[in-house]
């Protein structure tokens, strides 16, 4: 048996690589189960929810490992797994999805009913999401394998294009949730809050869905910088000038069709100092969205945040002007996103070189060993997704 490391959460601020164990075909209640899959792990990235917990702003135990975005090769699979093989390159979507439910069956795999004993919906290496251990690991066991994972084609193919391809388990299929969720289409003007990778991929998913302006709104000037030089418009929202004169300075009037929240529960408000504003988002968005448009919500919002500036919102509960919402008839779409709806034909977006989604969101490459760094980095607003590269795979291929 191969030795595993992983990427452990060791409380708020503080990440460090240690040996875990060799993953086995057993779920989280320690109940065999011959549906899996175990990868060896060719790529896994850092996430922004990841964050979240890492900054101690979710309830998340010491000692769990972290990671949820995984591309992998199989290398050991279940008796009951029918339609892959040893040798496969697969994305795994974030959700874990157990396929048979009543959820599952309608395809909202973000809600999957049985995967996760304490609510809907379960996710690797996450805070309340069932307990399925992370990816940020040299191995990982994946279960419902026939149904969760995207098997690539062409092996060699889907090498060449890995560093694109490794978006799909999240960011990428999240992004593109909130832009088709808020309603984006052929000619829609755009407003995305947020200039980190979901961001980005949101901004990418609505150019690929026709929209005619894609505005992102941010204040780290290193990130705007980034989306500039991606041809997207910009909008410094530490500026006193209010977000819908700005947007009218660049669409020439002070609304958009279509608005997505890309930043979730760690909001600080528009033309403030950066400070905690948990709603800020929601109700600027409100504010601009035109009458009957849509708001696409892909950002993490949490039920429990224990520093969140004031009791209501360490309960989840926001300041948030529905009535304003209400009143314009707008229409809101949150959660987590349903990456099997997407992938596949995300996947054909970027081996037809349709979406060049690493350069959108500057991906990059780091070993195992140096995921803390790159945690520290992420924290400090660096323009990157960061891509580790547990065994080396990807530094080969490039090399």
């Amino acid at each position: 048996m191969a030795s595993n490391r992983g990427v452990i959460f060791e409380g708020p601020g503080k990440v460090e690589v240690h040996n875990i164990d060799y993953p086995t075909f057993k779920d989280p209640q320690g109940k065999p189960i011959e549906h899996g899959v175990i990868l060896k792990v060719v790529s896994t990235n850092i996430c922004g929810s990841d964050q979240h917990m890492v900054r101690g702003r979710t309830t998340a135990p010491k000692g769990l490992v972290l990671g949820h975005e995984i591309l992998g090769e199989v290398i050991e699979k279940g008796k009951d797994v029918l339609f892959l093989e040893i040798g496969d390159l697969v994305s795994v979507p974030f959700n874990v999805a157990c396929g048979r439910c009543r959820a599952c069956r309608e395809r909202n795999t973000g809600v999957c009913l049985t995967v996760n004993k304490a609510q809907p919906g379960g996710a690797y290496g996450y805070v309340d999401m069932g307990g399925w251990v992370g990816g940020q690991a040299d191995y990982v066991l994946v279960p419902f394998a026939d149904f969760n994972l995207l098997k690539f084609p062409d092996k060699d193919q889907a090498m060449d294009k890995i560093r694109d391809l490794t978006m799909l388990s999240d960011i990428l299929p999240t992004g593109f949730h909130g832009a088709k969720t808020a309603g984006v289409g052929v000619g829609s003007t755009v407003y995305v809050a947020g200039a980190g990778p979901v961001g980005l991929a949101a901004a990418a998913s609505a150019y690929i869905l026709g929209a005619a302006v894609v505005i992102v709104g941010d204040r780290n000037k290193e990130r705007l910088k980034h989306v500039k030089k991606m041809g997207y418009e910009t909008i410094d929202i530490s500026q006193s000038e209010t977000l819908a004169d700005q947007i009218a300075a660049i669409v020439g009037e002070p609304t958009v069709d279509a608005g997505i929240d890309a930043v979730g529960f760690e909001a600080s408000g528009h033309g403030s100092a950066n400070e905690p504003a948990p709603a800020s988002v929601l109700n600027s968005l409100m504010e601009v969205v035109f009458v009957a448009g849509g708001v696409g919500i892909p950002g993490l919002y949490v039920v429990q945040d224990p520093g969140a500036p004031n009791d209501d919102s360490k309960h989840g509960i926001l300041k948030v002007r529905f009535g304003k919402g209400w009143s314009k008839s707008l229409h809101f779409h949150t959660g987590q996103a349903p990456v099997l709806q997407y992938n596949r034909q995300l996947m054909q977006a970027i081996l037809h070189d349709r979406l060049p989604i690493a350069k959108i969101v500057n991906a990059t490459v780091i070993s195992l060993d140096d995921a803390p760094k790159g945690y520290a980095d992420f924290d400090q607003g660096a323009a990157k997704k960061f891509v580790i590269d547990p065994h080396g795979t990807i530094a080969k291929k490039a090399a």
